[in-house]
């Protein structure tokens, strides 16, 4: 497949990327500095951050799927999902492309944004650790990350494409191992953690699932 990944060199984007190369896929990797991505891939350099949704449309063009690992990095970052993914969209609509499958985080099951002013105080997969403390804490502690997350799904969920939230609870650096449990429209049960190469064998794995469109997907080891 060609694929397009953006954030390519963060956590969970460079990942894919390899994942992908090592699959046999023809990667096309956006980055804010993408020097020390493998030779293989065509290499874009892009800021999502205050990205022309015109400039990347070459990036999306031809792909089979879109991949996107962005998110918050330092405060620096705010607003960067939203704004970021607002223009990958974009750029989709414009150059026909359909399939996207983005990276979000567990706690946002909860937590509430324009398009869903009435998010469920508990999510079914939480347990009563997670519910009690755990995500009211984190909730707490990372408010506007959660947030953007938060109206970065709403781009999605009106963008009329066939998108797929990957939701993950606390991220590990571990090698894949291609062994974890999965959910369709809520939280892991007891899921308390899961390493970012195994969100992002998830996520390759998902571009091909028709049961995971429009939908958001819990993983968590």
């Amino acid at each position: 497949m060609k694929l397009t990944v953006f954030a390519a060199t963060g956590g969970i984007g460079r990942r894919i990327v390899d994942l992908a190369l090592d699959a046999g896929h023809e990667v096309t990797a956006v980055a804010r500095n993408p020097r020390d991505l493998p030779a293989a891939v065509r290499a874009v350099r892009a800021d999502l951050s205050a990205a022309d949704p015109a400039a990347l449309e070459s990036a999306v063009a031809g792909a089979d799927a879109v991949l996107s690992g962005l998110g918050w990095r330092s405060r620096s970052d705010a607003g960067i999902a939203v704004k970021g993914t607002g223009a990958i969209v974009a750029a989709m609509r414009t150059t026909g492309v359909r399939r996207v499958v983005v990276v979000s985080a567990s706690p946002v099951a909860t937590v509430a944004s324009p398009g869903r002013p009435s998010p469920p105080k508990y999510d079914p997969g939480d347990g009563f650790v997670v519910r009690t403390v755990l995500a009211p804490f984190m909730k707490s502690l990372l408010r506007k990350p959660y947030q953007d997350l938060a109206l970065m799904e709403d781009v999605l969920r009106d963008s009329g494409l066939e998108w797929t939230v990957v939701r993950p609870p606390r991220l590990l650096n571990k090698p894949v191992t291609g062994r974890y449990r999965v959910a369709y429209g809520h939280n892991v049960r007891h899921g308390m953690s899961i390493g970012r190469a195994d969100v992002a064998h998830l996520m390759l794995r998902t571009v091909d699932d028709p049961d995971s469109v429009r939908q958001t997907v819990g993983v968590a080891y």
